[in-house]
């Protein structure tokens, strides 16, 4: 009998203890899911939080930023799909920001465009009015007249010494010139012969606009 008696008692105590056992493991396993879930949710308002501090430098930049980092950096926020209200805002504001920054870019490069055309124009009208003053004084038959003009030619360049270029041969790079010559002697020259088969090829320029050196070339 107590025999028996001591059976049931290590029965029910081998029972017990795989009671507790079992119990601990569902709490363990209940512990590390919550962890986990902990953790996830430790980083997801990491990355919210970094996200937002990335978004709002976008937003306050002053230049430290090329357009280029912040269009990388928006485009991986969104790729995160973080789902939160505020970066979401955030994104919209710094999208914005990065429109401005491109339309001011874009009216900049225009205006850039549009002043480096105007001076080409300027430049080419400035060669115009030298060509045409060379072809008077070629034409004319006029000496006084002629002489005028000489004069009036030169008050473009710096002085009536500047180098005259002419060249007879070019191909590429390669360039075969005449000889010589001063912007004086030049104009003197085709007044003499009383015709200009000359154009203006390049032209350089001093600190004042003036004509500092004068290439020209065979029509």
């Amino acid at each position: 009998m107590k025999k028996s008696i001591q059976s049931v008692f290590r029965v029910r105590l081998f029972m017990l203890v795989l009671a507790i056992v079992v119990a601990g493991g569902f709490t363990g396993c209940k512990s590390q899911k919550k962890i986990a879930a902990e953790q996830a949710a430790a980083e997801r308002a990491a990355q919210i939080e970094q996200a937002k501090q990335d978004l709002l430098m976008i937003i306050n930049d002053k230049g430290e930023m090329s357009l280029q980092e912040k269009e990388d950096k928006v485009s991986e926020i969104k790729g995160m799909n973080l789902e939160d209200p505020e970066v979401d805002a955030l994104i919209i504001k710094a999208e914005e920001v990065i429109a401005t920054e491109k339309a001011t870019m874009k009216r900049l490069e225009e205006e850039k465009r549009r002043k480096e055309l105007e001076a080409q124009q300027a430049e080419e009208s400035k060669f115009t009015k030298i060509e045409n003053l060379f072809d008077d004084i070629a034409g004319t038959k006029s000496m006084q007249m002629a002489n005028t003009k000489i004069n009036e030619a030169l008050r473009f360049f710096a002085s009536p010494d500047i180098p005259v270029l002419i060249i007879m041969y070019m191909e590429g790079s390669i360039k075969d010139y005449d000889r010589p010559t001063t912007i004086k002697k030049y104009l003197e020259y085709i007044k003499d012969q009383g015709k200009n088969v000359n154009k203006i090829h390049n032209v350089q320029f001093d600190a004042n606009g003036k004509i500092t050196e004068l290439e020209l070339i065979k029509e």
